[in-house]
């Protein structure tokens, strides 16, 4: 991977969207060439005030968002990607007031589709709040499109 590519445009498509700077996401470096994202915990990303641990639906988006990562980082630039397809397992309950961390896997990268894996986590893991399986389409363009046909 370029080094200008995994310092300076992974953490902006990381945290430089407006969505995911009001959700807090931070770019965490990259973990054995692996990207990965840190949501500090805050009161108003809870879902339920009880248990103090963060919304499904956040970690649903925090997961899908790392498997985009991680296929940028795999192709080592940025095009538009579309989700094709996204599971996500939901492991146990978060622990309360707790920073959420995902991390993922691109380990497939055909011309046309990516296959990611994916895990939130809070300090393991090997003990994940979630995992998730996805597949992204990569929208080439025109030009690569006859490339690759070539």
């Amino acid at each position: 991977m370029h080094q200008d590519f995994a310092s300076s445009v992974l953490p902006q498509l990381a945290a430089g969207s407006a969505h995911t700077a009001a959700l807090g996401f931070v770019f965490d470096g990259l973990h054995d060439g692996e990207p990965r994202i840190r949501v500090p915990w805050r009161q108003d990303l809870v879902g339920d005030p009880q248990a103090e641990t963060f919304a499904g639906g956040l970690v649903t988006t925090l997961l899908d968002h790392i498997c985009g990562l991680a296929v940028w980082a795999a192709m080592d630039a940025f095009q538009p990607i579309a989700t094709l397809d996204l599971r996500v397992d939901y492991m146990r309950v978060g622990r309360p007031r707790h920073d959420l961390l995902a991390q993922a896997k691109c380990y497939r990268l055909t011309p046309t589709v990516a296959f990611v894996r994916a895990w939130a986590f809070e300090d393991d893991l090997s003990d994940p709040v979630a995992a998730a399986q996805a597949a992204y389409v990569l929208n080439r363009s025109a030009g690569a499109k006859r490339e690759d046909a070539a």
